[in-house]
């Protein structure tokens, strides 16, 4: 099994163009790469549609201001976001009143299977989840079908140029542990990207990480960058 390379949080920065679409897994900066985002945020580049759970947060859990992808967010570097919930990075709303930034809210469950879907190959995904409210709206909604009586929404899958993985664990062949709910999106992201890039806490040889535990395995990462704090 051969090793991935392994480069500085500043050479992946260097490999991710501005206009880029990005996915950024975690649940509120928990499991997000936090050493690439901050490099992004020193860089010249912009114009990023992110895709994730949410957009981090405001004050992290240490104080610190613009916790995981919100920095992006203050630094005014993104143009789209497609998430589920924007509450805990009030700058989300703002630029959006703005017209500075577009905002495509979805359901949790329909933003992770249609991100699977995008992974696998699929076209999209069939959904009770938001018939009959503004989701029926949403230009990441293809139509509205009725099978055998009941109305579905017809999701696009997703795509991505990049995908940011946090995780805690990660041997030399790129098979990623995730702790706690670090796991979150990043799983199904690694699946749905050209690049894949996963910051770990901790870089082990490989056989260190059980097979059985294994969370993302290592043909799907392309690059490692070591030593994220990404807890």
């Amino acid at each position: 099994m051969a090793n991935k390379q392994v480069i500085s949080a500043k050479e992946a920065a260097a490999l991710i163009p501005s206009g880029a679409t990005i996915m950024i897994g975690g649940f509120l900066g928990c499991g997000q790469a936090h050493a690439i985002i901050d490099e992004l945020i020193k860089s010249d580049k912009g114009d990023f549609t992110l895709i994730g759970n949410d957009m981090g947060r405001e004050v992290g859990p240490g104080g610190e201001p613009y916790y995981g992808v919100a920095g992006l967010i203050h630094w005014r570097k993104v143009k789209r976001v497609i998430a589920t919930h924007v509450g805990m990075s009030p700058e989300v709303g703002q630029q959006s009143m703005e017209g500075t930034l577009e905002v495509n809210l979805v359901p949790q469950g329909s933003l992770a299977e249609m991100i699977r879907a995008g992974g696998a190959g699929l076209g999209g995904v069939l959904t009770p989840v938001g018939v009959g409210t503004v989701v029926e709206e949403s230009p990441l909604t293809d139509r509205k079908l009725s099978i055998d009586g009941r109305d579905y929404l017809l999701m696009k899958a997703l795509k991505a140029d990049v995908a940011l993985l946090g995780g805690y664990k990660t041997d030399m062949a790129g098979n990623v542990w995730y702790k706690g709910t670090m796991r979150n999106f990043n799983v199904p992201m690694a699946g749905a990207a050209e690049l894949v890039i996963v910051e770990t806490e901790q870089l082990v040889n490989i056989g260190e990480i059980q097979p059985e535990d294994v969370m993302t395995m290592g043909i799907l990462v392309d690059y490692i960058v070591e030593g994220g704090a990404a807890q």
